[in-house]
């Protein structure tokens, strides 16, 4: 069974001051009146649930994940990789993080994505991580 933990709202006081005045910008764009503290919601505290048996063996490498068989993503691969921590720097284990990215080309696989390079035949877009501790990685162009 998953255990939830308390939604944290970020600590105010660690955040740099809205209004410098000295920074004309921020004279132009900092809120003018106090800020308004909201309760967190239901997507705060359940969020989505996926189960594991959605996760494939090859869902962090996008390089292979959606190529046919001998086939891969047409691009200058990569490795990428990185630790989940919550908001108080402490690792977050057992999640699922879901990544969306463009082909070596700068497209999209999405149905409203019209921009002229063609699609990658081989490369998906989406990768998710499941972690059994805070560290991931994975592979891609």
């Amino acid at each position: 069974m998953t255990q939830y933990t308390p939604y944290n709202p970020q600590d105010m006081s660690l955040q740099p001051q809205a209004l410098t005045p000295d920074y004309r910008s921020s004279r132009l764009r900092s809120p003018s009146h106090k800020l308004l503290s909201l309760g967190p919601g239901a997507g705060e505290l359940t969020g989505p649930t996926f189960g594991h048996d959605l996760i494939g063996p090859n869902d962090n490498n996008l390089i292979i994940n959606y190529a046919a068989p001998g086939q891969a993503a047409i691009g200058e691969q990569i490795m990428v990789h990185g630790h989940l921590l919550d908001e108080n720097a402490r690792p977050v284990s057992n999640a699922l993080l879901e990544f969306w990215q463009a082909n070596a080309g700068g497209r999209y696989r999405h149905k409203k994505d019209d921009y002229l390079s063609p699609l990658d035949p081989n490369f998906g877009g989406l990768h998710i991580f499941t972690l059994a501790a805070s560290a991931w990685d994975g592979r891609s162009v």
